[in-house]
C-alpha cells in the first residue's frame, strides 16, 4: 500500500516538475494571454518576491567530465498563495517579476485538478514553440554541416 502512495506521489512530483519547466521556458506574452484568457481569475497573495538575485551556472568539460563555474545568471522567483490555500512558486531567467508572478499563479492553478487542464493548454502551446525553435535550429545547424572522410590510397 505504502509503495502504491509513494509512487504516485513520484508521479505528481514529475508531472509538477515538468509543468515547472515548461512555465520557467515560457515567455511573458504567453503566460500573459494565458491568464488573459482566463474566465475567474484568481486572487493571488503574495507570499514571497517577486525577487531578484544570483545563481551560479556551472558546467562540465566535455560534457561529463570535472564540474566548473561557468559564471552567474540572473533569476527572479516568486511565490504566491491563492484564495483556497494553494501555494505556488514561480521562476525565470531575467528580471521580469511579472513573468515569475505569472508563473507561480500558473504552477498553483496546476495543482487544482478542477484548473489543470487549462494549465496543460498552455503547456502545450510552450511545448510547441519550443519544439519549432529546436527544429529551426536543428535545420539550420543542418546546413553548415561539413562531411569528412578519409580516401584510402592503394600505396599504403
Amino acid at each position: 500500500m505504502a509503495s502504491i502512495r509513494k509512487s504516485a506521489e513520484s508521479a505528481a512530483t514529475g508531472e509538477r516538475q515538468r509543468a515547472m519547466g515548461l512555465l520557467a521556458k515560457a515567455s511573458r506574452a504567453e503566460l500573459q494571454a494565458a491568464f488573459d484568457a482566463l474566465g475567474d481569475k484568481p486572487a493571488a497573495q503574495p507570499v514571497r518576491g517577486p525577487e531578484t538575485g544570483l545563481v551560479m551556472v556551472r558546467g562540465r568539460i566535455g560534457g561529463g567530465g570535472a564540474p566548473f563555474n561557468l559564471g552567474e545568471a540572473t533569476v527572479t522567483r516568486a511565490s504566491v498563495r491563492l484564495e483556497d490555500g494553494t501555494v505556488g512558486h514561480g521562476q525565470a531567467l531575467g528580471t521580469d517579476s511579472a513573468k515569475a508572478r505569472l508563473t507561480a499563479i500558473f504552477d498553483a492553478l496546476f495543482q487544482q485538478p478542477a484548473r489543470r487542464a487549462g494549465v496543460e493548454a498552455l503547456l502545450d502551446v510552450v511545448a510547441a514553440r519550443i519544439a519549432d525553435e529546436d527544429a529551426e535550429k536543428a535545420r539550420q545547424t543542418a546546413a553548415t554541416r561539413v562531411d569528412f572522410f578519409t580516401m584510402v590510397r592503394g600505396e599504403d
